[in-house]
């Protein structure tokens, strides 16, 4: 009782089979259905490894939100070299809320030369490639987000060469924390002191024939410290065609969160605004000569997210590729192959001639003979 249970429910799932199976001595192949298969399975090979390539790749996805976190300090991280000695110039931070950060917090003065060795005027230019690279084609952004960590360093590499000449040039490097307000940072004539209204600077014992505020930014960033990743900034070189001359910088800060497959980081994006003027009093245009960042805070937030494509996507695409080639070569090859037996059997129809009878005389008779009584019956 139980084999007969067995064998009607067998022979039930057998009638459910939406897969029969051919006997092999049913199946006519032909070298056309082998030419399609051939080109079908080459066809799959070739999107299959695209769709693999595809699904290795990653991209990054961007979201915006508004930042409510105030309280915390910004930390400015800081490479500039000026064309002028350490002992003439003095940098600090001035924000909305009178708060002095001096340059003693965190800022090293260090003596240089600021002609850049071969080397080091090699990197310079591989700089300007990439940050004019950048300006004209931003997902190279997403590169350098998913490079971060991983690069070689951005840093200006060392003098390879034992220079004999002195130092003529100071530079400032380092880091500050500030307050999270807009704020000035900024590099004049004299060391800074505080003072009741703000900050001045002792610029009275400095002669104004040794004023020169060209400089050189190499590196300029706000937030983590993050290796391979280049900033507006960097590279940034200018040379003063004056005395007293004024270099300012207007810059946004964006807070950003970066989450990769290999970091995970916060740290502040910018973009930033040049204008560079000489100062004459007589001619109404008035300033302090120096170099001035001046920054706000936006109170945006973006969050960049290195995002993959799941497996199960990569499966379902794969099916679709196989199914759909499948199908699609089927149907053109029944397709084709319909078309050429119609072709082919108005060929043969129009070629076709009735046979000729040879008669006793020897002439050719065409014509069909017709039936006699005798014939009939």
């Amino acid at each position: 009782m139980r084999r007969l249970n067995r064998k009607k429910t067998l022979n039930l799932v057998k009638e459910l089979d939406a897969f029969p199976k051919v006997p092999e001595s049913y199946i006519e192949t032909s070298a056309s259905g082998g030419t399609v298969s051939l080109i079908a399975f080459t066809t799959m090979a070739l999107l299959t490894i695209m769709e693999f390539t595809v699904y290795r790749d990653t991209w990054m996805k961007y979201e915006y939100e508004v930042d409510k976190d105030f309280t915390s300090k910004l930390r400015i991280n800081i490479d500039i070299t000026v064309a002028m000695k350490c002992q003439y110039i003095g940098a600090d931070v001035l924000d909305l809320a009178e708060t002095m950060v001096a340059s003693a917090d965190g800022l090293v003065y260090e003596p240089v030369i600021f002609e850049l060795s071969p080397l080091q005027k090699e990197w310079q230019r591989m700089l300007h490639i990439i940050q004019s690279r950048l300006q004209e084609e931003h997902s190279l952004q997403d590169i350098i987000f998913k490079s971060a960590f991983k690069s070689a360093s951005t840093a200006l590499p060392p003098r390879e060469d034992n220079s004999a000449q002195p130092p003529d040039a100071c530079r400032i490097h380092g880091h500050l924390y500030v307050n999270k307000v807009a704020g000035n940072f900024h590099i004049t004539v004299g060391k800074a002191i505080p003072h009741p209204r703000g900050h001045a600077h002792l610029a009275a014992l400095v002669s104004h024939e040794s004023y020169n505020f060209s400089h050189r930014i190499d590196h300029l960033s706000f937030g983590e410290l993050i290796p391979g990743i280049i900033n507006p900034l960097d590279g940034t070189e200018k040379i003063a065609s004056d005395h007293n001359q004024m270099f300012q910088y207007f810059i946004t800060v964006v807070p950003t969160k970066l989450h990769t497959y290999k970091i995970s980081a916060e740290t502040h994006q910018f973009s930033v605004t040049e204008r560079e003027r000489v100062i004459n009093h007589a001619a109404g245009s008035h300033g302090v000569s120096g170099i001035f960042m001046k920054y706000d805070i936006s109170s945006l937030m973006v969050t960049v997210t290195e995002e993959h494509m799941p497996f199960s996507q990569f499966l379902v695409r794969l099916c679709g590729i196989i199914g759909g080639i499948f199908s699609t070569t089927g149907l053109l090859h029944g397709i084709g192959r319909f078309i050429v037996e119609i072709v082919c059997c108005r060929f043969k129809l129009g070629s076709y001639k009735p046979p000729s009878m040879t008669l006793q005389d020897g002439h050719l008779n065409n014509h069909v003979p017709l039936m006699t009584d005798d014939a009939r019956h």
